[in-house]
């Protein structure tokens, strides 16, 4: 849960002369995760979890068709060597399926319920597709993370213009030590399900 996040989130595989672009786009993130849940994505590359793992390569890599390729390529050799190389940069992409948390937003105080990543990416699509205007194709190619900058971008917009007071009670992100733990006891991480709630309200109202 470390992960230093990139400018542009995009992880490669490269093995046997062959390599493979992956982007933890939102689509990626939502469709993975209501296949297999978090837990079970984490697991896959320590577990080399071959069936999840070539899910997560097909999913989440824009050509399908080279995604295809880059597994066939495996067949009738050793699995092994390409696990290895497969491990960092998978780990790294299912962390990036997870927005990142806002660093100038409120630590969580580990009282809100916990809201389902299937909210999570639905709010996270309503907000590109109602609030910025995107369209459906960029919020589905979007990143989570690209998505809340945008939104908390479009946030202090509002504040600076006074179409907003921004409440602290209702800007808290996750708190990152709480996610990790959660996804190994294998729940869902708190959302402040009151304070999203309470924002769209005032948005909403204008106020």
């Amino acid at each position: 849960m470390n992960l230093q996040r990139p400018a542009y989130e995009e992880v490669t595989i490269a093995h046997g002369g062959n390599t493979v672009s992956l982007r933890p786009s939102l689509r990626a993130a939502a469709t993975l995760e209501a296949r297999h849940g978090f837990p079970a994505l984490f697991r896959a590359p320590f577990d080399l979890n071959l069936t999840i793992i070539s899910d997560i390569i097909l999913t989440a890599c824009s050509d399908r068709q080279s995604a295809a390729a880059f597994l066939s390529s495996l067949l009738g050799k050793p699995l092994f060597p390409f696990f290895m190389a497969a491990q960092k940069p998978l780990a790294d992409l299912v962390s990036m399926f997870m927005p990142e948390p806002d660093p100038k937003a409120q630590p969580s105080t580990g009282t809100g319920k916990p809201m389902p990543w299937s909210e999570v990416f639905a709010t996270l699509y309503d907000s590109a597709t109602g609030w910025l205007g995107w369209t459906p194709d960029t919020a589905w190619n979007a990143t989570p993370t690209e998505i809340a900058r945008a939104m908390s971008a479009h946030f202090d917009r509002l504040v600076t213009t006074g179409v907003l007071v921004r409440d602290k009670t209702t800007a808290k992100a996750p708190d990152p030590e709480q996610v990790a733990r959660n996804i190994a006891e294998n729940l869902d991480p708190e959302f402040d399900r009151a304070g999203l709630r309470a924002l769209k309200a005032k948005i909403s109202k204008g106020n």
